[in-house]
């Protein structure tokens, strides 16, 4: 009974937000407008939730930059706990183009000018990379799910290249993002979401001067070794000295 309440409440609040978005998408150039209005919804699909987030690290942000935002994914409800958890930033995902033929969704995704990636095709997936590139130098960050679609368990999946190749190419900083929780409160395939804290931990931004395009095999070890560092999917976070061995191990196997 109570999921199913939820489950109204979110469309009720859907339906009027995807109306406004759609229609903006034709004059509203970069999406600035239509991602404020989707900031509310998410503010709103969070309270219906009765999901609270705490969010620790963001004072190793500068507001007045761009990032490339990387995050392990677990469950639908990622997408809204960032918009919250980095409400400072104008963000726009980078999403394979099936999300496209959601009805609502989809279209609200396109209004909104996330930047959609066709993987079957390769000159359409490097256009999209060139479409992020103009996002990021229009004062807009990019958020990316490295792993690509959503664990079923919490461990992370293997990673994609794309975002790092972005990363190095328009020298924009990785900022690892660890979701802890998210996967509990709606798991991958149900639609129920339950109440409860998500823990969202803002790591420092790894710099990209030691990194080039065909290195970026050792860029992206690094941070998968951060994000695995905060994951709490065992229990309690690895100690400082812990994570600090774990990150010298992965630069030494890039390195070699």
């Amino acid at each position: 009974m109570l999921y199913g309440i939820k489950l109204a409440l979110i469309i009720l609040i859907t339906l009027p937000a995807s109306l406004l978005i759609i229609p903006l998408g034709f004059c509203d150039r970069e999406g600035k407008i239509a991602y404020k209005i989707s900031r509310l919804w998410s503010w709103g699909i969070l309270r219906i939730g009765g999901i609270c987030l705490k969010v620790k690290g963001l004072e190793h942000l500068d507001t007045g930059r761009q990032y490339i935002f990387m995050a392990n994914h677990q469950s639908n409800i990622d997408i809204p706990v960032l918009v919250q958890s980095l409400s400072d930033f104008q963000l726009r995902w980078v999403a394979k183009r099936e999300l496209l033929f959601v009805p609502l969704f989809g279209w609200a995704m396109w209004a909104s000018k996330h930047i959609v990636v066709d993987r079957s095709n390769r000159a359409k997936a490097m256009a999209s990379l060139r479409k992020a590139r103009e996002r990021i130098e229009g004062g807009i960050s990019v958020v990316v799910f490295p792993e690509g679609t959503r664990s079923f368990d919490g461990q992370l999946l293997p990673f994609k290249r794309g975002g790092f190749v972005l990363a190095v190419k328009t020298q924009t900083p990785i900022v690892p993002i660890t979701i802890n929780g998210s996967g509990a409160i709606l798991p991958r395939g149900d639609w129920r979401i339950k109440g409860g804290e998500i823990e969202v931990i803002v790591s420092e931004p790894v710099p990209l001067e030691r990194y080039h395009a065909g290195n970026s095999r050792g860029l992206l070890s690094r941070v998968r070794t951060i994000m695995e560092s905060q994951s709490r999917r065992h229990g309690n976070a690895p100690s400082e000295t812990d994570s600090a061995q774990a990150l010298v191990a992965a630069e030494a196997w890039a390195e070699g």
